[in-house]
């Protein structure tokens, strides 16, 4: 099984940003789950870091300080393999490069964000932060925002059950430039009718960066089938997350990858195995038994083989699937 991970393309589609307080991320710190030591020893070769904005009040202060705030982190991210001395990382804008990078045997990053409330109220921003290297934003997180309503209102910032009904008007601006630059829209978060409503107009395929079936686990953070089918039609994927709430009722103890290896194995026979991946949500509450960090990433590919998955649909989940959607979105904007 070992021969076979190493072989794969291994690429974890949602990892939170590693600030620099919390150690260095080219030595192997407790404080972190993923950093360069772990990823070598869990054979681990690309990642997507997300800089992730909590949600905040919809006000002028709050919007300031999260476009603010979002700069910082996808500078930190872009300046990460020099600041950690490793020559053998490198930041990824393209599929290509990421393929490239991973060939050549560097770990590969791709930037990403959490949180459309890192725009504020101005869409255009979305072109800046393209240009600084991100590749796909959560259209939330947990609380609405000025695009869009999230799964998770926050009763602490004065939420409704409801603010725009889905999209907002200005929700729908977001996803038009989104589809123009070639940055992935990601639905992680988001409601069900803003879910709905994305597939409806985004021209290229959208991604769940990190979520998990809502028929095997009943959270509001995961996707019915009636989601997971227009994902499907709308040529995205999902990535099956390592947060054990996400994967089974707490009530019934703390998830492991054969927990997860059962949503994937739901999914790719729902909706098929073109339009399922995985990622851990580390450095962002994710880890299960046995996937508690990137050192243990191999035990993944072990859990998919166990669920009689091949090498072929091995290696779709540990990245092709993500990667062909990603490629699908440049063409998209290119045309």
């Amino acid at each position: 099984m070992t021969d076979l991970h190493d072989t794969l393309l291994t690429l974890d589609t949602h990892i939170d940003i590693p600030w620099p307080d919390r150690g260095d991320f080219g030595e192997d710190t407790a404080m972190r789950q993923v950093d360069l030591p772990k990823m070598k020893k869990g054979g681990l070769k690309a990642v997507c870091l997300a800089a992730y904005i909590p949600q905040g009040r919809r006000n002028a202060l709050g919007r300031d300080q999260a476009w603010h705030r979002v700069q910082e982190m996808l500078s930190v991210i872009t300046f990460l393999p020099q600041n950690a001395g490793a020559d053998e990382a490198r930041i990824c804008r393209t599929a290509a490069e990421l393929r490239t990078a991973v060939a050549a045997e560097q770990w590969a990053i791709l930037p990403a964000i959490e949180n459309g409330y890192a725009i504020g109220d101005d869409v255009e921003r979305i072109r800046t932060l393209y240009d600084m290297g991100a590749r796909y934003m959560t259209l939330t997180h947990n609380g609405h925002n000025d695009l869009a309503d999230a799964a998770i209102p926050r009763t602490d910032l004065d939420d409704p059950a409801s603010l725009h009904g889905g999209l907002s008007p200005l929700g729908r601006d977001a996803i038009r430039i989104m589809n123009e630059c070639g940055m992935l829209v990601d639905i992680s978060h988001a409601s069900r009718d803003t879910m709905l409503q994305a597939v409806e107009l985004s021209r290229a395929p959208i991604v769940a960066s990190h979520s998990c079936a809502r028929a095997l686990c009943d959270h509001p953070r995961n996707l019915d089938d009636h989601q997971l089918v227009r994902l499907a039609e709308s040529g995205g994927v999902v990535q099956v997350t390592a947060m054990s709430s996400f994967l089974k009722p707490s009530r019934e103890g703390r998830a492991n990858v054969d927990d997860l290896a059962t949503h994937v194995a739901y999914i790719a026979e729902r909706v098929g195995i073109d339009h399922v991946g995985v990622s851990s949500d580390f450095d962002g509450g994710g880890g299960i038994v046995d996937w508690a960090d990137a050192g243990q990433s191999a035990n993944v590919t072990r859990a998919l083989s166990n669920k009689g998955f091949s090498s072929k649909e091995i290696a779709q989940i540990w990245g092709g699937n993500f990667l062909r959607v990603l490629e699908r979105a440049e063409e998209i904007s290119a045309a």
